[in-house]
């Protein structure tokens, strides 16, 4: 779920040098609408920020505006699925105009399958992105397309969502599961255990770590909300003995992952042209991932290094760095509201239209056996005794 998922995906289809980074400037051709989160150009990643932006707020306890949940169904083309950004819904979808995906499709049916009441416009998107299974059991970028272990797993996952059994979804041979097996990288070839994006020309499979962490919640049948859990006992180990399941090629990938971030705490990317660097948005990812493999306590080092470094990322990426901050914070029982001294709620909030005022926790009635009840009405005499008019009130306050 990178930030830069979009862009990697049109990589893969020749058209990366086309694509215009979250941060840069709307284009003079593409303007940014109301109701979007976010102000930079959204002709690559409009619906997948804006479901981000509203899967996190929703996560975090917040009920998103009405225009900003309208903007994304309307989104939607004739057919069900959803393209990265139309920037006139009155055109139709295809030919010259917005070309449909499964990335994008799949993030909305995620993010509006969450808050719920969008049947219709999440029935039509999920038959549509069954339309999209290939032979080989996964999906691919653009229909019809090779597929690739990221488009799986978060169509998978907004399957999922979408009260489906995507694990036995056989539309045209193999199952899902089948086709990200095939991304594997065998235990005892380089990078064993993590997922491939893509085989080579040649067949070969290359460690992704962006594949992986997005191949730990396919093969978990897993979205992007990931609800805290136990852990469990022993920590993986790549192992290829035995049956080849999807619970064992996600604490494979797990394995691969833990030992990836297990000295920095963090995963490094090479962005073409430039040199090695911190991945915010990968490590993000894996303390999802291990948190839905059962693996909360390897989550706690990515994460505590992304809460004294990734606060500067989110603030020049956008709302799809802020959400998936939000997201690896839920994953683990943290608070987004307190990561490293910024409140990536708040921060989120700022960036599209503001959230429905959340209605405040019930007063909590006083009664003689609550040690904390006494001491109420001690502090409220004290107070009154020494004329300090101050109202006391016993109701909890939500953030804004």
């Amino acid at each position: 779920m990178n930030v830069r998922r979009s862009a990697a995906a049109l990589a893969a289809i020749g058209v990366l040098a086309a694509a215009a980074p979250a941060t840069a400037a709307p284009s003079p051709k593409a303007t940014v609408p109301a109701g979007l989160f976010g102000k930079g150009d959204p002709t690559y990643d409009g619906v997948w920020r804006q479901s981000l932006a509203l899967l996190a707020q929703h996560t975090a306890g917040e009920k998103p505006a009405d225009q900003a949940v309208t903007w994304l169904t309307g989104q939607q083309c004739a057919d069900g699925g959803f393209a990265s950004f139309r920037a006139d819904t009155g055109k139709p979808c295809g030919g010259k105009g917005a070309q449909t995906d499964t990335n994008s499709t799949a993030a909305a049916v995620q993010a509006l399958a969450a808050l719920g009441g969008h049947d219709d416009v999440t029935g039509k998107a999920v038959t549509w992105l069954k339309a999209q299974q290939n032979k080989d059991g996964g999906w691919g970028y653009s229909p019809g397309g090779p597929s690739d272990t990221n488009s799986t797993s978060v169509v998978v996952g907004a399957l999922a969502a979408a009260g489906e059994k995507p694990a036995g979804l056989r539309g045209k041979g193999k199952t899902p599961d089948e086709a990200l097996a095939s991304f594997a990288v065998p235990c005892d070839g380089k990078g064993g255990g993590a997922l491939a994006f893509q085989p080579d020309k040649k067949g070969k499979l290359e460690a992704n770590a962006d594949a992986t962490a997005a191949g730990v919640l396919g093969a978990l049948g897993k979205g992007f909300v990931v609800e805290p859990g136990k852990a469990r006992d022993k920590a993986p180990a790549c192992a290829s003995d035995g049956k080849a399941t999807p619970a064992r090629l996600a604490d494979n990938a797990s394995a691969y992952l833990i030992g990836a971030v297990s000295k920095s705490g963090h995963l490094m990317s090479a962005m073409p042209g430039a040199e090695n660097q911190p991945d915010f948005g990968n490590t993000a990812d894996t303390v999802v991932a291990l948190a839905a493999d059962g693996r909360p306590e390897q989550a706690k080092k990515p994460y505590a290094w992304l809460e004294k470094n990734a606060a500067k990322w989110a603030e020049q990426s956008g709302p799809a760095a802020y959400a998936q901050l939000i997201l690896s914070a839920h994953a683990i029982g943290a608070d987004p509201h307190e990561f490293g001294g910024t409140d990536l709620v708040r921060a989120l909030d700022k960036l599209g239209p503001a959230p429905a005022k959340q209605a405040a926790a019930p007063e909590k009635k006083a009664t003689e056996k609550s040690g904390n009840s006494v001491w109420w009405i001690i502090g409220v005499g004290l107070v009154a005794g020494i004329g300090v008019g101050f109202l006391f009130s016993g109701r909890k306050k939500n953030r804004p």
